[in-house]
């Protein structure tokens, strides 16, 4: 492995979403800064949505991280926080689960009405004990109808001031396609806060670059070079998992040739390795092509008139 080669503590590029290497870019800390405004304010549904590889996962992970050190002037922890990484379950599983995150202890063969009541119960003891109840659904596009207007009457349980339960729904673009049915339209206008993480922008390619290696301790210099950086970019389109899986292969690459710096031409042959990488490219210089096509188009409409 390459680590004692470049001096590495650890794997810079691992695509596990860890929390240590979360790079709080502008765009990835005013989403966790919406999602932090919005618990404190006690709003019912909150949304974040973003292109596959973004990110979500591991800004969940650093927002439960964050509301969980989160306390009140005696030291007592403000939140309790149920996190289901997979909510593909039909409605009385979902409610199962969230059950065994809140630590309700339910008899053998509980019905959902029993199922409900106990949830309910232990929701009125955490609210009465001044504490805020906060669900978070990962993969949230992956949720069948059903389960969805589950999650939405729960969120009808509340006392006179606030929720009982938050839920912040994490999930790809097509989240927003499956809340515009119309069997959900209530839980779709229920939604207060809305944020969309972007793919790094070209200009913080270099600093996330420079963040992760910082955290895994490297001790050099410039460990990738300027070109190295731009065709980084270019292969991955700043999706952050594309970016992670590229240069821990060019790392790779490099250490192959006893290197200590990655060039331009390592990034090439990993990001030729990787088909997502190569599927993007095509993509993006297919969207390109067409464009200029269009543009050729008008320009000799134009030319006609």
């Amino acid at each position: 492995m390459y680590l004692a080669h470049f001096g590495l503590r650890e794997a810079p590029f691992s695509i596990t979403p860890d929390t240590s290497f979360f790079f709080a870019c502008s765009d990835y800390q005013q989403a966790l800064n919406t999602l932090l405004i919005a618990v404190r304010n006690g709003e019912g549904f909150i949304k974040i949505t973003g292109e596959v590889g973004t990110g979500k996962t591991l800004l969940c992970r650093q927002f439960l991280a964050s509301v969980n050190k989160d306390a009140d002037a005696n030291g007592a922890q403000r939140f309790i926080t149920a996190y289901l990484p997979n909510p593909y379950l039909e409605p009385r599983t979902l409610l199962l689960a969230l059950a065994e995150e809140l630590g309700v202890v339910l008899d053998k063969d509980t019905d959902q009405h029993h199922l409900l009541k106990s949830l309910t119960f232990a929701l009125l003891n955490y609210a009465r004990a001044e504490k805020r109840v906060v669900l978070c659904l990962d993969e949230a596009q992956a949720i069948p109808m059903e389960s969805l207007e589950v999650i939405r009457l729960l969120t009808n349980l509340e006392t006179e001031k606030r929720k009982l339960l938050q839920i912040v729904l994490f999930g790809q673009p097509e989240l927003n396609q499956r809340l515009q049915q119309k069997s959900i339209r209530q839980l779709n206008q229920r939604i207060a806060f809305h944020y969309h993480l972007s793919p790094l922008g070209k200009s913080d390619m270099g600093y996330y670059l420079a963040h992760r290696l910082n955290v895994a301790q490297f001790p050099g210099g410039k460990l990738f070079s300027p070109s190295a950086i731009r065709r980084l970019y270019a292969a991955s389109g700043g999706i952050p998992r594309l970016v992670n899986i590229v240069a821990h292969k060019s790392l790779m690459l490099a250490y192959g040739e006893g290197r200590q710096q990655v060039e331009s031409r390592h990034i090439r042959a990993a990001a030729k390795d990787t088909e997502a990488a190569r599927k993007d490219r095509w993509q993006w210089w297919a969207m390109a092509g067409s464009a200029l096509l269009i543009a050729g188009a008008g320009i000799s409409w134009m030319s006609l008139r």
